[in-house]
């Protein structure tokens, strides 16, 4: 149900899902069940996005003190391309990624933690994301990184003049020109 990743704090949850002629059923988040295996992360709220088209990328965004989320990540229509980036300094996984597909088919959920960026992109159209939040949003919080940071070298499943993005996503600066937002 909880799988480790490259790095550690990064995990994929995979609720179990019981079918019969029917369909299916799954719990999507049991805190009693995920805490017996040792995830006890709070939530305070959830959120819901929409992308119309294949290849809408979203991020790379975080938030820092005293709003740091941690996200708890999955697709519920359609499926996206989904990556967390360690930008804790003295990290020994520092501008290091996970990446995974999530979507309506597989019921996986990917755990971000405080500390990363997080981004996804959609790999078909009229796709929907859930995610709940250690945090509230808070706009003077929030930071980004461009999402195609060469020094990242993040493999996304898009051609960039293919990428549909936000005009705040296309303005983000580059992770070497951010000021450290989280220390080890």
């Amino acid at each position: 149900m909880i799988e480790a990743q490259a790095i550690a704090e990064v995990l994929v949850i995979s609720p179990p899902r019981f079918g019969d002629s029917r369909g299916w059923f799954s719990e999507s988040w049991n805190s009693a069940k995920l805490a017996a295996l040792g995830f006890t992360e709070q939530f305070v709220q959830d959120n819901h996005s929409y992308s119309a088209q294949t290849g809408t990328i979203r991020g790379l965004h975080c938030q820092i003190a005293p709003f740091v989320q941690g996200k708890l990540v999955r697709c519920v229509r359609g499926s996206i391309w989904d990556v967390a980036v360690d930008i804790r300094k003295g990290s020994p996984d520092y501008g290091r990624f996970v990446a995974v597909e999530l979507s309506a088919a597989n019921g996986r959920q990917l755990w971000i933690p405080g500390g990363f960026l997080h981004g996804f992109c959609t790999l078909e159209p009229d796709t929907e994301v859930i995610y709940k939040v250690t945090a509230g949003y808070d706009k003077a919080s929030e930071r980004g990184v461009i999402w195609n940071d060469p020094d990242l070298a993040l493999p996304w499943p898009v051609a960039p003049d293919q990428a549909v993005l936000s005009d705040k996503d296309v303005i983000m600066p580059r992770l070497a020109a951010c000021e450290p937002w989280f220390t080890m």
